[in-house]
């Protein structure tokens, strides 16, 4: 046994120690292999309709000349995407990487605030955006370093008639569509014909170069860049693909549901490039909080893998008609984002017949850090094993390893760790040491048979259905507030969505009211920001400096607990 790498003894038969991260040069690369290999074959399907892997091929490629010969973008260049799961995504993401410009995932739900953050910090010099949520780039635009913004209705590549439909019911029918009105925006579709009318120039790509900024908050509150380059996101496809291959995956012939959105790292790389690497179909599910129209789309899918949170398949487990799915053809279950609970997934064993196989990564790791061996007869409540060219460890507070099986903090090494932050070095400095260990935040221990196990998070981070939330944005917001002396936000259980945001306030204005702080957060967060709870108090409690002391907000004595009733 390698006493350094006690997980390799665990390794499922057939997946290897290490992986080659340097077998492709790029996700273009990637790509264009794929392409070779399964042209004809389903590449991703949305709303009823399938496109081929040559079709996305060519389609990108148009977006890619349109980029550089009509927009004139130059390499590094940053590009934003703000849409959901839709077949324009795929198309304008691997446009993007292939003219060697770097992509900007935007969640779609963003405010105006957190929009302009983002496009500013980046440096974005276009956007993809669907109608949806135009008006909040009309909002920001002229505070922005945008040149150019390109507009798609959801039902633009959906052809004739269902399309036109589509768009017609999302704006008309449901109103899912605000007016807006941005002198100069480009139509997708235009964009893809006028790129059809220049050469894609051939288009040099390191395996250094950054392919996606991809934001996540910062313990300040900030959101960061995570620099992700070329070579990070391959070998984690490659790492992912090691993993599955070994687990009875037939390349060419996998359909995965992809409900989870792809411009988060989760989706992106286990659903978007990894399935994409082994000539899969990818399902794209555009709503899947709409969760009877889910399972309708499931019942006629022909899965064979699903991806989610804890909250999705606890979602779907609690839909009518979901035990009518047909899950014969189904060969995974991975979960990540957030804790899986054990409730979930004993049920989601019993009605599918499937193991949830839980899974750990970060957006600074592209993501997948840990996997549990697929074939894993049920639950473990362990995060898994370190993947193939992975090192993990377990450090105290002064950086110095701790005896096995004792808690610390998880620390990560491999060829999937980012770059580092964007023009962050001392944010950078912070989370990756001298001798290259990313330091997670997350307290962990491991056992000696090589599976790791999360304990608690070290940081006030709140975990919101798998999306990073930090109180000191949501108190920075709130204390903003008139009426709001101090504020205090901290994470407390959740049955829907495995913690939600709990704030204590103590109030300047008397007649202040939980809902008109409720309203206030809904304008400048956010849904999964949002607090769910609100609770006044006449004081907070602090440490000898003033600072607030959030632990005991969240594990209040039992004295002062029997007061918070």
């Amino acid at each position: 046994m390698n006493p350094d790498r006690p997980w390799l003894q665990s390794y499922p038969q057939g997946v290897p120690a290490e992986i080659d991260p340097d077998e492709y040069r790029s996700i273009p690369a990637v790509f264009a292999s794929s392409v070779k290999r399964y042209g004809e074959r389903p590449a991703y399907r949305n709303l009823g309709k399938t496109m081929t892997y040559a079709e996305v091929d060519e389609l990108s490629r148009q977006f890619a000349a349109y980029l550089l010969g009509e927009l004139g973008l130059k390499k590094g260049d940053r590009v934003a995407i703000m849409m959901p799961n839709c077949l324009q995504y795929p198309i304008a993401t691997f446009g993007v990487l292939r003219a060697g410009l770097t992509v900007v995932n935007v969640n779609p739900l963003y405010t105006a605030r957190e929009l302009k953050h983002q496009l500013v910090d980046a440096g974005a010099a276009a956007i993809v955006v669907v109608d949806n949520f135009g008006h909040t780039v009309q909002e920001v635009l002229a505070e922005t370093p945008l040149k150019q913004v390109i507009t798609t209705g959801l039902g633009d590549m959906l052809g004739f008639p269902k399309g036109p439909i589509v768009n017609f019911v999302l704006k008309y029918v449901k109103k899912m569509v605000p007016e807006y009105d941005i002198p100069g925006a480009v139509r997708f579709k235009d964009a893809l014909a006028a790129g059809k009318r220049h050469p894609l120039p051939q288009v040099d790509i390191d395996p250094g170069d950054i392919a996606f900024l991809q934001y996540t908050g910062g313990t300040t509150g900030v959101a960061k860049g995570a620099m992700l380059t070329h070579r990070n996101l391959v070998a984690n496809m490659q790492q992912a693909s090691a993993w599955l291959g070994a687990n009875k995956l037939e390349r060419g012939k996998e359909v995965i549901i992809t409900a989870l959105p792809l411009y988060h790292i989760f989706a992106l790389t286990a659903n978007g490039l990894v399935f994409m690497e082994l000539g899969g179909l990818n399902h794209l599910i555009t709503n899947p909080r709409d969760m009877p129209n889910f399972v309708k789309e499931l019942k006629t899918s022909g899965f064979t893998a699903i991806t989610g949170v804890n909250t999705l398949f606890n979602g779907l487990l609690n839909t009518p008609g979901f035990d009518e799915v047909d899950f014969s053809k189904l060969k995974i279950t991975l979960g990540g984002g957030m804790a899986v609970q054990r409730a979930v997934a004993e049920r989601w064993k019993k009605v599918t017949g499937v193991t949830l196989v839980e899974a750990y990564g970060l957006t600074e790791t592209s993501p997948a850090v840990c996997i549990n061996p697929l074939d894993l007869k049920e639950f473990n409540g362990s995060i898994g094993l370190p993947i193939p060219s992975t090192d993990v460890c377990i450090k105290d507070d002064d950086g110095k390893e701790v005896p096995q099986g004792e808690v610390g903090e998880l620390c990560v090494k491999g060829p999937q760790v980012m770059k580092g932050y964007w023009q962050r070095p001392e944010e950078t400095a912070k989370v990756i040491d001298a001798d290259g260990w990313l330091h997670t935040g997350d307290m962990a221990r491991i056992d000696e048979k090589g599976f790791v196990y999360i304990v608690d998070r070290k940081k006030d981070m709140i975990l919101v259905s798998g999306f990073n939330v930090y109180p000191n944005e949501i108190e920075d917001v709130v204390a903003a507030m008139p009426g709001v002396l101090e504020v205090a936000a901290v994470g407390v259980p959740d049955e829907r969505s495995g913690e939600a945001v709990k704030l204590f306030v103590v109030k300047k204005d008397p007649s202040l009211t939980a809902e008109q702080i409720k309203a206030y957060c809904r304008e400048a967060l956010t849904g999964y920001k949002q607090p769910r709870h609100i609770e006044f108090r006449t004081e907070l409690p602090k440490s000898n400096v003033g600072k607030i002391l959030r632990k005991e907000l969240r594990d209040p004595a039992p004295a002062t607990q029997a007061a918070a009733h």
